[in-house]
């Protein structure tokens, strides 16, 4: 029984190194976008990123009540506490133009273009 229990530990720690790699190249590859949500505004309103390439947004709600980044064409949907920070993945996209929006606020309104 000991011998079984140690050679599962042991293929999972396998698997686990063997999966590392893999994880720290997909990061890599993500383009990063950084915006902030301010007055009832995100800013900037329009961000770019490349195509076929993974998106990483990083939302700073410098507001003191939460917003929540919504889009069905990202098919996002992220609430970011007042005063902190959120980030949303999201996966390779085709070249386009994606609407998001404050689903609290419908009036914040911005775009991710992707060339």
């Amino acid at each position: 029984m000991y011998v079984l229990i140690k050679t599962r530990k042991l293929a999972l720690a396998a698997l686990c190194t063997a999966m590392l790699p893999l994880s720290t190249a997909s990061a890599q590859q993500a383009t990063e976008i950084q915006i902030s949500y301010s007055n009832g505004q995100f800013q900037p309103r329009e961000v770019r990123a490349p195509a076929d390439k993974p998106v990483v947004f990083r939302i700073r709600n410098l507001d003191g009540k939460a917003m929540e980044l919504e889009s069905t064409s990202l098919r996002v949907e992220k609430v970011v506490a007042a005063k902190s920070q959120g980030v949303i993945n999201i996966r390779a996209l085709k070249a386009g133009r994606y609407e998001f929006y404050d689903d609290f606020n419908e009036k914040a309104r911005g775009a991710l273009v992707v060339e």
